[in-house]
């Protein structure tokens, strides 16, 4: 067995009581060893990722137990491009929060966010759907932490709704479970994909329902709608770089809806057909629209990224609810880009909450490197609502390709289309009232000091980006591959199911 796909789960969760137990007092320790941890994180899931490309998926048993009956751990393109992803993304926010010192805001930031690394870490490698539940109460209760964390009424309010609308999806998720097990014996993911095209019809009712319990639990987790209401305020009102690592927790959701509904509720299971599909299509579509109505809506700059960032799962939403590999393959590459743009936007909008002391979207006097931060703005703006010549473009162009053969694909294009330009004339009108208009404004412009690292880390997720457009072809190229592994469940089921 491969003993380092471990490697992701462990080693936040080492880390984490050792941050509590040896530096719960030394704030420079725990800020060495957070970002230590976080190095050596990206190492190792890079590793994994290359080795998920030459040796195909594999599995690793928790103590040794054969699948079904132990934990089973399974490594493939998928998981390891979204260890790969979390692990890259949790890095920069780190340093900027290092950068910033958001972690001096409050007691035990470091050790939540390893934490949380290791809920969604597990969230991805598991090969169990109970498992999954239990990763999902990790990172659940770990959010909710980094939610909170420098306190106030107002974040605290949306706290405590975000763990509401959250718990109520956990009991609909062991519901779910409930069901799934009473039907077929087991929940190991690999095994759930060989029984249930065996059973007989009489279950299909149940399965069904089951499959829709998940379908919402996940949808919450997805911020797809209507299942939503909770990420609004706790992104808009949540600390700017735990906003920005929450861009890849909602990917949560969107990894088990790809994995779950085309392994164990597969589309080609005559019990299924596009049951599921039916379902998810509309609920993307009003997401998508509800997303960037709800940004140029927006009063404050934080809301507005917030409304952006569900807009965004809609778009991701309306290419994987196509389950087939080109769509799919389309879907992760704009899910990757997604992912930076959310975090850098976040990361922008809230050095500019800093530097002029308030959210909304008016002019003030010009603040502390006005121009650097119009520039970073001007370029988050244009990665979120997919202009050429950055990803989101690419990202959108492969969205709208892969579903041309679909039999709503005029509905989704105009969806698409629409969206975005309702989402550039709210970019644009926030932009151009905070930074343009600034300058007819009197007054004495803040001297608040250059954040370096916190700008350094900026920079970097805006790199990221960059990347993803130059290197676009070889990217596209991989996910195709990811794409059929995803859609061949033989070779998933074969790396789980048979020990060699």
């Amino acid at each position: 067995m491969n003993h380092w796909i471990l490697a992701p789960v462990v080693l936040p969760a080492m880390v984490a009581p050792l941050l509590v137990l040896l530096a719960r007092t030394d704030l420079t320790l725990q800020r060495i060893l957070s970002v230590a941890a976080s190095v050596a994180l990206m190492a190792a899931s890079l590793a994994l990722l290359w080795q998920s490309t030459s040796s195909g998926p594999q599995a690793y048993y928790m103590g040794n137990w054969p699948a079904p009956f132990g934990i089973v751990l399974v490594l493939d393109q998928l998981s390891a491009l979204m260890v790969a992803l979390t692990a890259v993304v949790g890095l920069i926010v780190l340093l900027y929060v290092v950068g910033s010192g958001w972690d001096a805001r409050g007691k035990n930031f470091h050790p939540l966010f390893m934490f949380q690394l290791m809920g969604i870490n597990g969230a991805f490698l598991t090969g169990d759907a109970f498992n999954l539940f239990v990763f999902f109460e990790i990172l659940l209760i770990a959010s909710y932490g980094l939610m909170i964390h420098a306190g106030g009424k107002d974040r605290l309010r949306a706290g405590v709704q975000y763990v509401a609308f959250n718990l109520g999806g956990s009991t609909l998720f062991l519901f779910g479970l409930g069901l799934i097990y009473s039907v077929t014996g087991t929940l190991n993911i690999a095994d759930l994909a060989l029984r249930i095209p065996m059973l007989p019809e009489g279950d299909a009712a149940m399965l069904r329902i089951a499959g829709v319990f998940l379908l919402i639990v996940f949808a919450i987790k997805g911020a797809l709608l209507p299942f939503h209401f909770w990420l609004p305020a706790t992104y808009a009102l949540a600390p700017g770089p735990v906003a920005a690592l929450f861009a890849i927790m909602t990917k949560v959701g969107a990894y088990a809806i790809l994995r779950f509904y085309t392994l164990v509720f597969s589309p080609d299971q005559p019990v299924n057909g596009s049951f599921y599909a039916d379902l998810l299509l509309p609920a993307a579509l009003v997401t998508l629209a509800v997303g960037m109505i709800g940004a140029l809506g927006a009063k404050t700059l934080a809301r507005m990224a917030a409304f952006a960032g569900i807009g965004s799962m809609g778009t991701l939403f309306l290419a994987f609810a196509a389950f087939t590999p080109e769509a799919a393959a389309a879907g992760l590459y704009y899910l990757i880009h997604s992912t930076f743009a959310a975090a850098l936007l976040f990361l922008v909008v809230d050095q500019v909450i800093e530097r002029r002391g308030l959210s909304d979207i008016k002019a003030l006097p010009p603040v502390a490197q006005h121009g650097l931060l119009t520039v970073l703005f001007f370029a988050a703006a244009i990665a979120m609502a997919g202009m050429p010549p950055l990803s989101g473009f690419l990202g959108k162009l492969l969205v709208l390709d892969a579903l041309r053969d679909h039999d709503q694909w005029a509905l989704i294009w105009t969806a698409i289309l629409a969206g975005s330009l309702v989402l550039i004339v709210a970019l644009g009108r926030a932009g151009s009232t905070v930074f343009w208009k600034a300058h007819a404004v009197e007054g004495t412009p803040d001297d608040t000091p250059a954040q370096a690292l916190a700008l350094v880390a900026i920079f970097a997720m805006l790199g990221v980006i960059v990347l993803l457009t130059v290197f676009a072809g070889p990217v596209m190229a991989w996910l195709e591959g990811t794409a059929r592994q995803l859609h061949d469940s033989a070779a998933y089921i074969n790396a789980v199911m048979v020990r060699e």
